[in-house]
């Protein structure tokens, strides 16, 4: 017995193929962003410790660390408001850097979800935290130390 097909599987094929192709592109989207903020983060980790590490006292050390993340956070895109910066030495003293500690620079973010709508606070209750971090050794020949 053969029965007429009355054309709805292509129908069918189009409404399932959407509604799966939806989420999946939005998760590409949003891992995209993530991906990117990540990458911004360790970049700016990693670029300040080496600034840090190559400055001649504390006070380039500090010029030259907040130059570079300002660039990193423009190249990257990073929002001033979510990003902080955490630098820390090892061993510990009185100052940071000294000759011969190591330098432990850190770099936290946010990243907001896309298509996160600002009702109610949503776009602040849907983001990804983002940390990197980075060492450095300075010379034990530094002069700020």
């Amino acid at each position: 017995m053969i029965r007429e097909e009355r054309g709805s599987a292509s129908l069918e094929f189009l409404t399932v193929g959407l509604l799966m192709l939806v989420p999946l592109i939005y998760v590409v989207v949003a891992l995209g962003q993530i991906q990117h903020q990540a990458l911004g983060a360790e970049a700016a980790a990693r670029h300040v410790a080496r600034a840090i590490s190559l400055s001649t006292d504390a006070a380039s050390a500090r010029s030259s660390a907040s130059d570079v993340l300002s660039a990193v956070m423009r190249e990257y895109d990073l929002d001033a408001s979510t990003t902080a910066l955490s630098i820390s030495c090892v061993p510990a003293s009185g100052s940071c850097p000294t000759a011969g500690a190591t330098v432990r620079v850190s770099v936290a973010t946010r990243v907001s979800l896309p298509l996160s709508p600002p009702v109610l606070g949503l776009d602040q209750i849907a983001t990804v935290p983002v940390e990197a971090s980075a060492v450095q050794r300075v010379s034990r020949f530094w002069s700020g130390g």
